[in-house]
């Protein structure tokens, strides 16, 4: 700047137009120097600024960057935890679920069992009270013909006393009838031979006599009526008791006619509910292709391995026996109007078997047999040959005796 307003001072003294052109031109270059100066100076001054204004946003980002990471770090440990702590969770509930699954599982077998020995255990007690009420029943029916006899015969004896009874009394009344009609001409007493009937005291005391006589007759008459009139009333008293008893008799009878009825409907149903179970299970069985042979097939049956159901739910043929019976009349017990089916029971070892009627099945006790019609005698076989060996003991084994022997039908059993 000095050399500038020196050079301007000198320019104003003694250089010519051209050199103060040149002293304009260099002033003013200086003065754009300057300015270049300056603005250099600002250049650097807000690069300096802008350099750390860039320094400060870059830490602060950074220190923000680090502090996200770390919260970035931090949130991956607590999702690890948390992953870690809900697998655990999750785990442990899955093992507890498995375990109330298996203890559902168990306890509904239990369950299953339970019903299914509770359900055996009902059939059997209504087979036992079939059993029991069909022996009831036959016992009232004996019962109510002792009843019948006994009240006939208390009816006849009590008619044959009443009447007795009846003509003591009337026999009696006309004794007594008589006397009072009667005239007095009894033989006189010792007493009155002694009296002298000439005298009229004695006259008078012979009349007092009769009529003190008179008045005891008449005494005696109404205790006889007296006595005729209660005895009577005690009869028509007997005869409304005895048919009062009769009435209550008859409506016993009456009662235990409807019982007998409804025993023999409850018997009915529960004869055709068996009968339907008994046809169902033999049409599943030979829907299912296990309809086992008759016994008049040579051939034995051999069940497939695949099928491990029994032939007879819930019963073993290793433990026990079931034979199936037709129904059985009850005539032998002298009631020839009513027939009802029986059951037959057969015990063998330690557990039983009931046998009840079916329309489908024999009385073999291993398989299913179809009914087959009784032979008559033209048509039977002296001997058949004998069968084929058995099959393993696991097999169901046809009895031996059954191809041999003819077939005979089957008889009713003896009981009810």
């Amino acid at each position: 700047g000095c050399s500038v307003v020196g050079c301007t001072a000198q320019s104003g003294f003694c250089l010519s137009g051209g050199t103060l052109r040149l002293c304009y031109i260099r002033g003013k270059f200086h003065v754009l120097t300057t300015r270049f100066c300056f603005c250099s100076f600002n250049f650097f001054k807000q690069q300096a600024r802008a350099e750390q204004e860039e320094e400060f946003i870059s830490n602060t980002l950074f220190k923000k960057i680090q502090a996200l990471q770390k919260e970035k770090e931090t949130l991956a440990v607590n999702y690890e935890k948390e992953e870690e702590f809900l697998t655990n969770e999750l785990s442990r509930k899955l093992m507890q679920l498995q375990h109330e699954k298996a203890e559902l599982e168990q306890h509904l077998e239990q369950e299953q069992e339970f019903q299914v020995n509770k359900l055996m255990k009902k059939i059997k007690k209504l087979e036992s009270d079939t059993i029991s009420k069909q022996l009831t029943l036959e016992q009232l029916r004996r019962e109510k013909i002792d009843l019948e006899n006994t009240l006939e015969q208390e009816q006849e004896a009590l008619v044959n006393r009443l009447w007795k009874r009846m003509d003591k009394l009337e026999a009696e009344k006309r004794i007594l009838q008589e006397k009072l009609d009667q005239p007095v001409s009894a033989p006189p007493s010792p007493r009155d031979i002694s009296m002298e009937i000439d005298s009229p005291e004695n006259m008078m005391r012979h009349i007092r006599f009769l009529k003190n006589e008179v008045e005891r007759l008449k005494k005696q008459l109404r205790a006889a009526q007296l006595q005729h009139s209660e005895k009577m009333a005690q009869y028509l008293e007997e005869e409304r008791h005895m048919r009062e008893e009769n009435l209550r008799l008859q409506r016993k009878l009456q009662r235990e006619m409807e019982r007998r009825e409804a025993l023999c409907r409850q018997l009915s149903e529960s004869e055709s509910s068996l009968e339907m179970d008994d046809e169902r299970y033999f049409n599943e069985m030979s829907a299912q292709g296990l309809r086992p042979r008759t016994v008049s097939s040579p051939i034995p049956y051999t069940p497939s391995p695949s099928s491990s159901r029994p032939i007879s739910p819930g019963l073993s043929y290793a433990s026990h026996t079931v034979g199936f019976t037709p129904p059985t009349s009850l005539t032998r017990a002298g009631m020839s109007y009513y027939n009802s089916p029986g059951l037959h029971v057969q015990h063998m070892g330690a557990s039983h078997g009931i046998t009840r009627p079916s329309p489908r099945r024999s009385s073999s006790p291993d398989k299913f047999k179809r009914p087959t019609p009784p032979p008559s005698p033209n048509t039977q076989s002296p001997v058949q040959p004998p069968p084929p060996p058995p099959p393993p003991p696991m097999q169901p084994v046809v009895p031996s005796a059954a191809p041999t022997q003819p077939q005979h039908p089957v008889h009713p059993s003896s009981q009810p």
